[in-house]
């Protein structure tokens, strides 16, 4: 049980991580949008100026509280070589060291907007403006840090996230260099930078994190992509055709007369591997021992694969019952079960045994 519990925290710290990253991706961008949009001093009939200023500042204080989540969830997961040390000190962790030392230093700058801010008043409005303007840094950081170490990175969706957020700074940006004052060039080459970059951030991610084979050449250790090259064929098992186990089994007996017969049937449900659930129906003349077998009938159904196998008692010796089946694909499985029975419950306990051979003879 404790085992299954910490698998389940790992799960639930593993997708934290991965949201609250994309979301604190989006958070930023709708952030430097809106910083963009305060710039051009763009406001409406029913979105004023200082709502627009109040939106901004909400938006990066929100984006700072996911970024933060993000880094606690990921130092707790425990998977990667992460530690308190790696969220604050940039470029020195074993994992992915530049591609997590950028997500690193984009916390890092948001950090010190959020000091400037609290001390703000100490610190003068020359100091705490360039420390602002520095924090929007931030945002080209974050994206090469989700593209460069994000395991999402080659997800379709997250391309299409990441590069819908690039492009829409960058419009953002060529807006503000069309629109704004000043001399014409800077604002040409501001232009020109803007349109330049989403097509140099493309080039560049077909050749690294859009191939096979990045997560060894962003510098993931090698214990690590171990793990993940041994994961691969165990997850592949868990939904084969199950060829041989030993399972316990737990369920109930039930009779009825039919006539001068009786039936005897089980109703099972297996524990581990490949678990699901079993039926024996017994048809015959009731004896000391049991049942004179008259008619039978037997069925499996494995909860890894969710496969019927269908198919009769074979042989029957006291509380041994021996079944043959068979699935649509031709995969048999002798069942033998060694039942413990309690008649005054109908309680049925016991171990089943399966061995089996596919259809071609193999």
């Amino acid at each position: 049980m404790t085992v299954l519990v910490a698998a389940g925290n790992a799960k639930t710290l593993w997708y934290l991580t991965r949201g609250t990253g994309v979301v604190a991706l989006l958070l930023l961008t709708g952030s430097v949008l809106l910083g963009v949009a305060s710039a051009l001093r763009w406001h409406g009939r029913q979105w004023p100026r200082f709502a627009v200023g109040d939106l901004h500042r909400n938006l990066t204080l929100l984006s700072i509280v996911f970024v933060a989540v993000h880094v606690a969830t990921t130092i707790a997961d425990g998977f990667a070589p992460i530690g308190v040390r790696d969220a604050f000190i940039p470029f020195l962790s074993p994992y992915r060291p530049i591609w997590l030392g950028l997500g690193t230093v984009a916390f890092d700058l948001l950090l010190a907007l959020v000091v400037t801010s609290l001390l703000r008043i100490r610190l003068g409005a020359r100091i705490w403006r360039a420390v602002h303007w520095l924090a929007y840094v931030s945002w080209p950081v974050a994206v090469l840090h989700s593209f460069g170490t994000g395991s999402d990175a080659r997800f379709g969706w997250l391309e299409i996230l990441g590069f819908s957020c690039v492009a829409a700074v960058s419009l953002a940006v060529v807006a503000r260099a069309a629109t704004g004052g000043g001399l014409a060039a800077p604002r040409l080459g501001g232009a020109f930078v803007a349109l330049l970059v989403p097509v140099l951030l493309f080039v560049w991610y077909q050749g690294g994190p859009g191939r096979t084979g990045w997560a060894s050449r962003a510098g993931t250790p090698k214990t690590i992509l171990a793990r993940k090259t041994t994961a691969g064929p165990v997850l592949t098992a868990s939904v084969q055709e199950p060829k041989s186990f030993v399972a316990s089994i737990q369920g109930r007996i039930k009779t009825a007369a039919v006539g001068a017969e009786e039936d005897v049937s089980f109703d099972l449900r297996l524990h581990g591997l490949p678990g699901g659930a079993a039926r024996l129906v017994l048809r015959g003349r009731p004896t000391r021992r049991g049942v004179s077998l008259a008619a039978s009938g037997a069925s499996f159904v494995p909860r890894t694969t969710r496969t019927l196998y269908t198919g009769t008692v074979v042989g029957l010796d006291g509380s041994r019952v021996i079944a043959a089946v068979t699935d649509s694909a031709g995969q048999r499985l002798t069942l033998a079960f060694d039942l413990t029975i309690d008649e005054q419950t109908g309680v049925v306990t016991g171990a089943v045994t399966a061995s089996g051979t596919s259809g071609d003879g193999e």
